[in-house]
């Protein structure tokens, strides 16, 4: 084994690794004053950027949870990596070739078992383009892009490939690239056969990759092109499993192709799947990104509000767009559950018709999805309006309730003024003709969770009762249990 890395070496790869470019992988800076840069701290959520970089010293410092150092550090922090795994990576990045103390290089002997899963991932990513372009079998998987719009020039950009039929072509492929079959089954690429031999993880599928903000491929996303009664061909959509590198509840499709449009118009819209994001990157909304095969989560909320560079002193936007029906209307419920995270505004972009973005691209073009950005309606309104579709309008005790369950979520508002708006909409909305009442209410509802915790707890003499299985608090609980569980 070789030894240390060699003190010219680390001072080489320092030099050439300009820490305002590798911080920028993974935070957006903006300048803060003479030589120094400033941003969301990605060691811990903060309101308010205190995470500075010094271009001149080549150091980084947050006020806020006292993390600090230098590009060695902060690769080490964000990503959980040893020294030598951190001078790997950086090393490779910067072109440049390590030599140790005990002799040998950053070759394949010497490299870091994350190392070996990056390159693994990289080379299967290669692969499945190949077999996308070459493999008789992959007709199947053009019909599919074809059928949606997407052309070789789009498959080609999102990097989009085939898994071949069979049971072992990517493993063959691998083994023969002289990686390990216990590094396969780690990188989630290969799993144990019933007949105790590796296969492949993924048969007869499209492939999407997914890449890190750095642009690294993490893992896959693989849509079954078999018929749905087709023995062992598994569910429709099947992603890497938690492995090392993929950790899906901090990953966003296409993120790493959004993140300078982001950085520029300080928007970010969230999409279901990976179709989706092609369209929209290709209809012009270049900031779409989209959740691997999980709900939108506080994890996600952190790289999003990273991306943005979310403060109170800046104002951009989180867009979610979610299908028109059952489902997507529960999907905007649960993502208002994060809502209060975000410094920015939430909108959300429902189609009526309950088609998604791909398919609104495929019936309207470009301009179709981008007029569905342009309809957003902000998270809360579309939250309560929801909340009120559920009771009858027009009784008085249709409208009283439709108040008291509505008037939790205006309460989670954090602004007074926008509070106080969206009162005075609900009274319009609910058709009291009475604002002062709606809004007392409103108060009382806060008052009563400040006092007692939860809205559960309020009893009484306001004769207020126990919330009620339709209440949207309760709902939304209901259905981040059901995720968790």
């Amino acid at each position: 084994m070789a030894g240390r890395i060699r003190d010219a070496d680390v001072a080489l790869v320092r030099e050439r690794s300009l820490i305002a470019g590798v911080v920028s992988e993974h935070v957006q800076l903006r300048p803060a004053g003479r030589n120094e840069l400033v941003g969301l701290c990605p060691f811990h959520e903060e309101k308010s950027p205190s995470f500075y970089v010094n271009v001149a010293t080549g150091l980084f410092h947050c006020f806020g949870c006292q993390q600090g150092g230098d590009v060695y550090s902060f690769v080490r922090e964000i990503d959980g990596l040893s020294f030598r795994e951190a001078a790997e990576r950086l090393a490779r990045r910067a072109g440049v070739t390590l030599t140790f103390e005990g002799g040998g290089t950053t070759d394949r002997t010497v490299s870091s078992q994350r190392q070996r899963l990056l390159e693994a991932h990289r080379i299967a990513a290669e692969f499945y383009a190949e077999q996308l372009g070459g493999h008789p079998s992959a007709r199947a998987g053009w019909d599919f892009l074809t059928a949606r719009g997407f052309d070789l020039t789009a498959a080609q950009r999102f990097g989009v490939g085939y898994a071949p039929t069979g049971w072992d072509a990517l493993t063959r492929h691998l083994l023969s690239r002289r990686f390990t079959g216990e590094e396969l089954v780690l990188g989630g690429l290969s799993k144990q056969g019933s007949r105790g031999g590796l296969i492949d993880r993924f048969h007869h599928r499209l492939m999407w990759p997914i890449r890190d903000l750095a642009g690294e491929v993490v893992g896959f996303g693989g849509r079954r092109l078999a018929e749905d009664d087709t023995p062992g061909a598994g569910p429709k959509y099947l992603n890497t499993p938690e492995t090392p590198l993929f950790k899906k509840a901090s990953l966003l499709y296409g993120a790493e192709l959004a993140r300078r449009d982001i950085a520029r118009r300080y928007q970010v819209v969230v999409v279901e799947g990976y179709t989706d994001v092609m369209a929209c990157h290709l209809a012009g909304v270049t900031t779409a990104v989209a959740t691997c095969g999980t709900a939108f989560g506080p994890e996600h909320v952190a790289v999003v509000r990273r991306l943005l560079m979310d403060s109170d002193e800046r104002h951009g936007e989180v867009i979610f767009t979610f299908d028109g029906d059952t489902a997507g209307q529960k999907a905007a419920l649960r993502a208002f559950e994060h809502e209060e995270r975000f410094a920015t505004q939430t909108f959300v972009a429902v189609e009526p018709a309950g088609l998604d973005p791909c398919e609104l691209w495929m019936r309207g073009g470009d301009a179709a999805v981008r007029e569905l950005i342009a309809r957003r309606v902000p998270l809360v309104e579309f939250a309560i309006r929801e909340v009120l579709g559920r009771y009858n309008l027009d009784t008085t005790e249709g409208r009283l309730a439709a108040l008291d369950a509505a008037a939790p979520l205006i309460n989670r508002i954090k602004d007074a003024g926008l509070r106080h708006g969206y009162a005075v909409n609900l009274d319009r909305w609910l058709g009291f003709l009475d604002e002062r009442f709606v809004a007392r209410r409103v108060a009382e509802h806060r008052a009563q969770q400040a006092g007692g915790g939860h809205s559960a707890s309020v009893a009484s003499a306001a004769g207020r009762r126990e919330p009620a299985a339709t209440d949207p608090v309760v709902i939304v609980e209901r259905e981040a249990l059901k995720l968790a569980v």
